[in-house]
């Protein structure tokens, strides 16, 4: 770091207040613990393999998990206008049968040409396997008093706070519903929202939606060559969890029978959606060595700073007064590495979106940041504390989001997502 000034020009403040007057409301991102650190296991060795279909039933919703994460991503979220437990039954139905044709590549069924297609055509005679996969989770909302449902909620669930350095627009947050779709190529991503919008128009309204992209895997076990970019140009997932340890899991994502959750929540897991916008100009006229030491990390190779090894144990004890790693490092906030830390670590599984610019001409970009755990509150929640104050605020800014119970997986054709909820 030098002694020159940070800013030249145009202040964080000014330059954040222009934007929200300049349309920033339509910008979309989501996120706020933007390089959050894990598990450290990585293998030089893993390579994509070719596209499939991804299964659709197990005891957790397999989309949550499923490698390699596809390029293409796209949440959107959706209030119900039903009033009574059966319209949400139905619903639920609706959904899960269609989800489970989606990701099964089942062909479209032929249909009268004087009626409407059965689908858009947009892939054609026959879907053709592309990783797409689709979770289902439901918001707080969903527990109030129009299904009865209010004693089976899940005891973290709540509408998302405002947290620090928030300004969340009601139009891009909450929500009855969320669907995450995940497939490698947009068009696959579309044709399934539509065709999931088709089935269920009678009950479920869009209350908003973002897509983007992703580049590598970001989870499980990842190599220099593999770990995704953020649009703030850092490496973002270089120690996520490994979702091919079920002990990982077990312990950090799945709630478990242990967990004093409502018994048809066992193998469900909580959702952190949040939208946030960057400042990529301002962003891209900040010295090297500052953008490199708010995240405590080398740009180019992702390794902690004074290291060489992008995967490397960033050894905070070796640096206990933040001469090499600050203190107020992104990273060593996000994950202290300490055995009290080590319950707070989630599952990352977002995206990069770029949606245009605003009425100001600035480009309205950010992060799609999406987490699983166990608990938000030993989750999200305790490293959002920790992150509070962090001098990244400065270029980041969360818009929306939401918090949601992503439902417990399904097996056998008889069963639907939130079959247990609704017993």
């Amino acid at each position: 770091m030098t002694d020159e000034p940070r800013r030249r020009g145009l202040s964080r403040r000014g330059f954040v207040t222009g934007a929200l007057g300049a349309g920033a409301g339509a910008a979309v991102g989501v996120g706020a613990t933007l390089a959050f650190t894990g598990d450290d296991d990585h293998d030089p060795k893993r390579r994509r393999p070719d596209p499939e279909f991804v299964s659709f039933e197990g005891s957790h919703q397999t989309g949550i998990t499923a490698l390699p994460i596809p390029e293409q991503g796209l949440v959107a979220s959706f209030n119900l206008q039903s009033r009574e437990r059966d319209g949400l039954r139905n619903t639920l139905q609706e959904l899960t049968e269609e989800i489970r044709g989606l990701m099964a590549g089942k062909p479209p069924e032929a249909r009268d040409p004087q009626f409407p297609p059965v689908d858009s055509g947009i892939l054609g005679e026959k879907p053709p396997p592309d990783n797409l996969s689709i979770v289902v989770g439901v918001g707080a909302s969903l527990f109030d008093e129009r299904f009865g449902l209010a004693d089976r909620k899940p005891k973290d669930l709540v509408k998302m706070p405002f947290l620090a350095n928030d300004r969340l627009d009601p139009k891009l947050s909450h929500g009855d519903i969320s669907i995450i779709f995940e497939a490698g190529h947009n068009d696959t991503v579309q044709f399934a929202l539509r065709q999931l919008m088709r089935r269920t128009r009678s009950d479920l309204t869009l209350k908003w939606m973002i897509d983007g992209y992703a580049r590598g895997i970001g989870a499980g076990q990842t190599t220099d060559a593999q770990t995704p970019r953020n649009l703030l140009g850092f490496k973002d997932g270089t120690a996520n969890l490994d979702v091919e340890d079920d002990a990982v899991m077990d312990r950090h994502v799945w709630v478990g029978a242990d967990d004093g959750e409502p018994e048809w929540a066992v193998g469900g897991s909580y959702q952190a959606v949040r939208i946030i916008r960057m400042f990529v100009e301002f962003w891209d006229r900040t010295q090297l060595v500052e953008q490199e030491a708010l995240f405590g990390r080398s740009k180019v190779s992702g390794a902690p700073l004074g290291l060489t090894d992008e995967f490397a144990d960033p050894d905070y004890p070796s640096d206990p007064d933040g001469t090499r790693i600050k203190l107020d490092a992104h990273i060593r906030l996000a994950n202290p590495r300490t055995a009290d830390t080590d319950e707070n670590l989630i599952l990352r599984r977002g995206f990069n979106y770029s949606r245009g610019f605003d009425g100001a001409g600035r480009l309205d970009q950010g992060l799609a940041f999406i987490a699983y755990q166990r608990s938000l509150e030993k989750g999200f929640l305790a490293v959002q504390k920790r992150l509070k104050g962090e001098p990244l605020e400065e270029y980041i800014l969360p818009v929306g989001g939401g918090f949601f119970f992503m439902l417990p997986g399904v097996e056998g054709d008889d069963r639907f997502l939130g079959d247990q909820l609704l017993a």
